[in-house]
């Protein structure tokens, strides 16, 4: 009896990507559209992957994301700042299995804690040998947010920081000083109800910041994306000497040991301005103007997202 031919193994196809990107990060703008387009396709071909990549004006990503949610053959990735992939927010929370995260921001903080650095071309590389985690959001009135809201002080500052690193790029410490000063001069006390485990307090604050899960350190890093808690910080109102040493413990990296801020660990939170005005508030570096009461919520577990290192380390 003669032998069955052996059929030839097939060649397992390359791991598919839909990228969807901010067409205005400042990345991209240096470099032309269609450049840097090409540059992350050939980034996942050299890392085995295949991509499509289309970088659209803001008021497009929504619709193009969608697409590419909706097209199981391929995993969506959202390419931009922390505040493009806040906007996305709402769209990724419907895919039912993992997306990605492209970091083209100035600051990135979601991008560093999913452990995406440095070149486009490295963090591509990452994401193609990244794993799946189920990573913790937050929630203001029902808008998720990924890492860090709040008003007063640190918004402001983490507002100055992102301008001041675009004027200038040269040296992150002048961009660190030029931010500090101005949120140190311009900054003005508010006076907040504040409601935690249904425990109500009156402060009046520099500034109240609410985090998904614990950040430390200099570069604000999170150990866990799964750690199950909103952490909120209240700097007390101490006046440019207050705010003065709370710019430099940011600096140092000491600023969670500082005797002028306060943080409590909560599940869910409400912040009420007593003066009834519309204030700043931010969103992943996004910032809006409301009036009325903000109710924090934690949504635990609530993405999946490819990350280069696991939730907790």
């Amino acid at each position: 009896m003669s032998e069955l031919p052996v059929e030839a193994e097939t060649k397992a196809q390359p791991r598919r990507f839909r990228v969807i990107g901010n067409a205005r990060a400042g990345s991209v703008l240096e470099a032309g559209v269609g450049n840097f387009a090409r540059r992350i396709e050939a980034a996942f071909a050299a890392a085995g992957c295949y991509a499509e990549v289309e970088l659209l004006p803001p008021r497009a990503i929504e619709e193009r994301l969608r697409a590419a949610v909706d097209d199981r053959a391929a995993t969506p990735v959202i390419a931009g700042g922390d505040g493009t992939v806040n906007g996305a927010l709402p769209v990724l929370l419907e895919c039912p299995r993992p997306v990605g995260i492209l970091p083209l921001g100035t600051v990135n903080v979601l991008g560093r804690d999913l452990g995406l650095l440095g070149t486009i071309e490295e963090q591509v590389s990452a994401l193609c040998r990244g794993k799946p985690v189920a990573m913790d959001l937050g929630s203001i009135n029902g808008r998720p947010f990924h890492s860090i809201s709040g008003m007063g002080f640190f918004s402001l500052m983490a507002r100055e920081r992102e301008q001041a690193r675009r004027r200038f790029p040269f040296s992150r410490a002048i961009a660190f000083a030029f931010a500090a000063g101005r949120s140190i001069l311009f900054t003005r006390p508010i006076r907040i109800e504040l409601e935690i485990g249904g425990v109500q307090r009156q402060v009046e604050a520099d500034a109240v910041l609410v985090t998904v899960n614990q950040f430390d350190g200099a570069d604000w890093r999170r150990n866990r994306l799964d750690g199950g808690q909103l952490e909120v910080h209240i700097l007390d109102t101490g006046g440019l000497l207050s705010r003065t040493k709370a710019a430099l413990s940011m600096l140092t990296g000491s600023w969670r040991t500082s005797h002028n801020l306060v943080s409590l660990t909560a599940e869910a939170v409400t912040l009420t301005r007593r003066d009834k005005r519309r204030g700043h508030v931010t969103f992943d570096g996004e910032v809006e103007r409301r009036a009325g009461s903000l109710d924090y919520r934690l949504l635990p577990a609530a993405l999946q997202v490819i990350a280069a290192r696991p939730a907790e380390i």
